[in-house]
């Protein structure tokens, strides 16, 4: 990307410059809250320019070319030209299955493709399937990019010979796992009533991207056979090569590799017109849901509509915004919703504009319904503001911007070059989009509104209570079609090229500096795009909570963006979103943090908004009991959730309820506890922990250090720390010694299972664990590991398992997470510790091929794993927190490179005991409690209620 040259702010701001005039919120507010200038939303457009070179190759193939050589790595993105929208009737879930089997080897790279690309280091590696597309990606290191572009090619040309009868059953197993993993979360079957509603039969995007398992389990070879043939062309994709590259390069490269494929049939994707439907419709659902949710529905233009984006502008103005009118009217105003929102799902053909309201309990859903369509009729008989529109604007413009530093991913400048070749013939096509968000009038917001938005509506209330039965939830998928087809005749080709010597990171240089207080601030540059982040960590975390007042540290952290001394919490909304800046509170189990995101031309006006919210929070307490509704109905929704349960469940049992560590890792306490807070309680957790001889300043920018301490210093310098003594988080308590055992969450009708397991390690964040997790790369936190390769490559019970050491300071636990089908919830708890035990105790330790694999891929991958300022960000944080130095990202590859099976076999063996693993089941008790009890691990049932 190019930026044209930032001039001072001053010369930004002195013509047509927004300006948020913000009154105190009252009279005895201590200090006026200044007017914040902005850059103008024209000017921001106007610097964002990704450069590109476009071609053709005979074979019908387009490619784009973008030049970044910011880092030694080269973003590949191949976009195919089909989705579901173009499945026909029995055939729903044909491009998300081919997704996965694509993903299952070719002809000349056979075997799982994360096996190749795991050697090379590949980062941001992915496929995805959406109604008008498929699309495949990875950012790998400059010299792996030949051996990438063969694999890609291969996929796309040299394919079919390697999907056998077996990888079919195997990918269509575990799609159905995805697809069940889906309807088993709160409002899961939503998406399918939505789309029926608004979508008549026939209609292109009636059905959803993962289909039908009856039509899935209807697939034979032939018919798969038959919809690549049709599909995956050349002629039908494009490649784009975004990075470390020249357009000679590529063009050289592309041609070598996928200039021999031969063009496929000519793709007509699937026209579809906006349906309106002929009266409203309204449908009442029921789910073990814990809040009454409303969702109101139109489907409306494609995303080439010139009425969309002022759609999309309506839809922020109304529910997208942190100050929009839902949120200002229904979530502060009268309180009668807990969480609301309304946005536009853009699609190639149409788009679908959505209002959804999480009602509050005890409120009545139908008055809050009523509330919404008179907000909606307000805005479309009125229209928006301008200053609506350029918050809206700014927002949009700013996410456009700080994306953009990625070269690929989802949603990097490749995917803004391949969006815009794919659905309007032009890959600058973003730069037609931002300038209409810098355009956009109010009365054009208001013309799209009345027009689309008056038509009839899809409504869906979504009540507590048992789910309707749905013919999805088979707890096991019926036969598959094994009809066979005659043998591919392959054809040969080249071999796989080699990968190139990759050359060590080399992490930016970090800085360190102190504020005129003594606060210390830690920096580093990534001059990619005008932006600066900025994290505010504070010593406290979710650890510093007293057993008394759980909960505390994190609802004192959210109330501190809720509102300060001069700003209300609509205002401090308002004048983020002016800025393009966005201020973000949260806590990990160590750190609390206050942080900031913010475009580098509104640097000095977004910091001192950030210092207002760390220094001068009002900690209202209309807004503390607002809050706390809020945070118990988070607690209820937890309880509704399979992973949220077992994760307020497990810490208790493996830490002790005594431990710092060993409480709901959401933070989000439990009701006793935060029906229990007080105002005082609040203002002395903030005046305990938030203080500047407790915190750190971690800075990533495109400005010098030279320009950020004087911004900072000027906002946070004068903070002066209080009397009291800094407080300590107490870990005295002992961690008591765990054995097997099972406890079995009742959560009736779940169709899937969620499995957490673990231990607490005698190992602390601050040790030195580089080569423990390298060996649990190999068990099990990895998609190529032990676990994951036994239960969803071999056995298709689920779609990912995984087993992670937690980044804690102090004692860390070992984490095994499974989602499994119902029926397999016991012989998967047997089958992980069958792999725990074969790997630890019966000599099926770390073999040579997975030992280098392992080395290649953790050093390969530094190259890509620090590309921009939040991964940069993130590094300096994780550091500091772990008392690593600053250059430890440098120091990684030398140590790895060293590692040796036996090392890896001892650290493994040295530091997981799966005898002392306590596992959390939340699943259908009914259906669960016979497997479990056949493991002979005791049992205990427990409500979901009472975690």
């Amino acid at each position: 990307m190019r930026f044209a040259p930032l001039v001072a702010i001053a010369a930004l701001t002195a013509v047509a410059t927004p300006v948020l005039a913000l009154t105190p919120p009252t009279a005895s507010a201590q200090a006026a809250a200044p007017a914040l200038r902005a850059a103008p939303v024209s000017e921001l457009v106007r610097e964002v320019d990704i450069p590109y070179t476009k071609f053709t190759l005979p074979n019908g193939l387009t490619v784009l070319v973008h030049e970044d050589h910011k880092a030694p790595v080269v973003a590949v993105s191949v976009w195919y030209n089909v989705g579901s929208k173009d499945e026909p009737a029995g055939k729903t879930g044909f491009a998300h299955l081919f997704e996965h089997l694509m993903f299952g080897g070719s002809e000349n790279a056979p075997g799982s493709y994360f096996t190749p690309m795991r050697n090379m280091g590949a980062t941001d590696m992915n496929g995805t399937t959406w109604f008008d597309r498929t699309n495949y990606f990875e950012t790998v290191p400059t010299p792996a990019l030949e051996q990438a572009l063969f694999l890609e090619s291969d996929r796309m040309g040299y394919m079919l010979g390697a999907i056998s009868q077996e990888t079919l059953d195997l990918q269509r197993g575990v799609v159905q796992n995805e697809k069940r993993q889906g309807d088993n979360q709160p409002y899961g079957l939503f998406e399918y009533a939505q789309l029926e509603a608004l979508f008549p039969e026939g209609h292109p995007y009636r059905h959803s991207t993962i289909g039908s398992m009856a039509d899935l389990d209807a697939a034979s070879m032939q018919t798969v056979r038959d919809w690549f043939r049709s599909n995956y062309g050349p002629n039908n994709s494009i490649l784009v090569l975004a990075g470390d590259i020249t357009p000679e390069k590529a063009r050289e490269l592309t041609q070598k590799y996928f200039g021999p494929i031969p063009a496929g049939p000519v793709n007509n994707p699937a026209q579809a017109a906006v349906p309106t439907l002929p009266a409203p419709v309204r449908q009442t659902m029921h789910d073990r849901v814990s809040n009454t949710r409303i969702n109101i529905s139109w489907a409306v233009p494609g995303l080439t509509d010139p009425d969309l984006v002022p759609l999309s502008v309506g839809a922020s103005v109304l529910g997208g915004l942190a100050s929009s009118r839902l949120d200002n009217e229904l979530v502060r105003g009268d309180q009668t919703a807990v969480a609301v929102s309304s946005s536009v799902s853009d699609f190639q053909r149409v788009s679908i504009f959505d209002i959804q309201a999480d009602v509050k309990p005890g409120e009545d859903p139908a008055a809050v319904e009523q509330r919404i369509l008179g907000i909606l009729n307000g805005l479309i008989a009125n229209g928006p503001t301008q200053d609506e529109i350029n918050r809206v604007a700014t927002q949009y413009v700013a996410a456009r911007i700080k994306g953009l530093e990625q070269v690929g991913g989802f949603g990097g400048k490749a995917v803004a070059l391949a969006e815009g070749q794919l659905y309007a013939g032009d890959p600058e096509f973003y730069k037609k989009t931002l300038a209409a968000y810098a355009s956009v009038t109010p009365a054009q917001v208001q013309a799209a509104l009345q027009k689309w938005l008056t038509r009839p509506s899809f409504t869906a209330v979504t009540l507590p209570g048992e789910r309707e039965a749905y013919v999805e939830a088979a707890a096991a998928p019926s036969g598959a079609n094994h009809t066979p087809a005659p043998p591919i005749e392959r054809v040969a080709r080249m071999a796989k090229p080699e990968i190139g010597q990759v050359a060590n990171i080399d992490f930016p240089a970090v800085q360190r500096a102190e504020l005129v207080n003594g606060t210390e601030v830690i920096y580093a540059q990534r001059a990619a795009v005008p932006a600066t982040k900025i994290a505010v960590e504070f010593d406290a975390g979710l650890a510093a909570d007293a057993p008394s007042k759980l909960g505390l540290q994190s609802l004192m952290l959210d109330l501190l963006d809720e509102g300060t001394r001069t700003l209300n919490a609509t205002q401090l909304a308002e004048a983020q979103e002016a800025l393009g800046a966005r201020i973000s509170t949260g806590a990990s189990m160590d750190r609390s943090v206050i942080s900031l995101d913010a475009l580098s031309p509104n640097l000095d006006a977004s910091v001192a908004l950030l210092a207002d919210v760390i220094r001068r929070p009002a900690l209202a307490p209309a807004e503390l009991e607002r809050l706390r509704a809020t945070r118990l109905a988070q607690i209820a929704a937890e309880r509704t959730q399979p992973a949220a349960l077992a994760n307020r469940a497990l810490p208790e049992l493996i830490y002790g309820a005594a431990s710092p560590y060993g409480r709901p890792f959401s933070g989000n306490g439990d009701e006793a506890s935060i029906r229990s807070i007080t105002e005082a309680d609040v203002r002395a957790e903030y005046a305990k922990w938030i203080r500047p001889d407790s915190a750190k300043i971690f800075v990533v920018s495109d400005k010098p250090l030279a320009e950020i301490l004087p911004v900072l210093n000027a906002q946070l310098g004068q903070w002066v720390p209080p009397a009291s003594a800094k407080p300590v988080k107490d870990f005295s308590a002992p961690i008591p010694a765990t054995t097997a055992r099972i406890v079995l969450i009742d959560r009736p009708q779940s169709p899937q299972s969620y499995i957490l397991g673990g231990e607490v390690l005698a190992a602390s964040g601050t040790d030195d664990l580089l080569v423990l997790n390298a060996a649990n790369n190999v068990l099990g936190n990895d998609f190529l590991s032990r676990i994951n390769s036994d239960l969803r490559e071999t056995k298709s019970w689920s779609y990912g398992v995984n087993a992670s050491v937690a980044g804690f300071r102090g004692r860390v636990p070992y984490l095994v997470t499974a989602p499994v089908q119902a029926d397999k919830t016991g012989p998967a708890i047997e089958a992980l510790n069958q792999q725990f035990n074969d790997f630890l105790k019966g000599g099926k330790g770390v073999t040579p091929a997975e030992l280098q694999r392992t080395i290649n891929g953790n050093t390969r991958r530094l190259a890509g794993s620090y590309e921009t300022s939040g991964a940069v960000l993130s590094a300096l944080r994780s550091n500091d927190l772990l008392g690593r130095p600053d250059n430890y990202p440098e120091t990684v590859a030398a140590r790895t490179n060293a590692l040796t099976t036996a090392q890896l076999d001892a650290a493994a063996k040295a530091a997981i005991d799966p005898s002392r693993f306590v596992w959390v089941v939340v699943g259908d008790a009914s259906v669960v409690k016979p497997q479990l009890d056949a493991l002979g691990i005791p049992v205990e049932v427990r409500a979901a209620a009472t975690q």
